[in-house]
């Protein structure tokens, strides 16, 4: 409940929920030595080949929220999402592609690392089996903590540093916006969900919430399948 006694909304209650577990994001070596333009060019490299990964399933994902969702207005939010995150994302991709000598076939036959594999495994099975209102939840923390470590990660970050754009992208206006909406969505979802299917919800959420950890955690470790 609030303070005023309403109930309180699924966002809030996820976010009170998995606080412990962003708070290890913020803290974790990836961010940190982001924010101060120290990490390693290889770490980052291994970064965004598995993020341009993982956003090609997260695109067909969100399009499945969208197929699923029960009118227009919510059916163009999430086509427009799985727009921004195959293109508009993806240009962002494309400037450090170049940067790092990466081309269209280096990125082909770079496979999933584990972390990504299982994150974006994890959103496609829940797109193809899970109601609605439990797509949404897996989908959230995945926008939410973005924008949130974008931001803190601005707040801190060092003069001159090399990966300004990344984090100018995830701490803009507009991502912010996006993030809004997605946030709107769910608990409007969730408002008339079952205590059952809320539930599930919220175990949707923090697994997302766990799965966000360890992709930065393996980019750092530069995780790969070892056979």
């Amino acid at each position: 409940m609030t303070a005023e006694g309403r109930p309180a909304t699924f966002s809030a209650e996820a976010w009170t929920r998995n606080a412990d577990i962003y708070a290890a994001i913020r803290t974790m070596p990836f961010n940190v030595e982001l924010a101060a333009g120290t990490l390693g060019r290889s770490r980052f490299r291994h970064y965004i080949l598995q993020d341009a990964h993982y956003l090609l399933g997260f695109g067909r994902a969100l399009s499945l929220a969208a197929a699923k969702a029960p009118d227009p207005d919510r059916m163009v939010q999430f086509a427009r999402a799985a727009e921004t995150a195959v293109v508009v994302e993806r240009a962002l991709h494309g400037g450090f592609f170049r940067d790092y000598g990466i081309d269209a076939e280096t990125f082909a036959r770079t496979p999933l690392s584990p972390p990504c594999d299982h994150y974006v495994a994890y959103l496609l099975a829940a797109a193809y089996a899970e109601p609605y209102e439990v797509l949404l939840a897996a989908l959230l923390p995945c926008f939410w903590i973005y924008a949130e470590i974008g931001r803190d990660i601005h707040a801190r970050a060092a003069p001159n540093n090399p990966y300004q754009a990344w984090i100018d992208t995830y701490a803009g206006e507009e991502f912010a916006r996006a993030v809004a909406e997605m946030i709107a969505a769910t608990d409007e979802a969730a408002a008339s969900a079952a205590p059952g299917l809320r539930a599930r919800m919220h175990r949707a959420f923090t697994h997302a919430t766990r799965l966000e950890w360890m992709f930065w955690d393996g980019a750092y470790r530069e995780a790969d399948w070892p056979l």
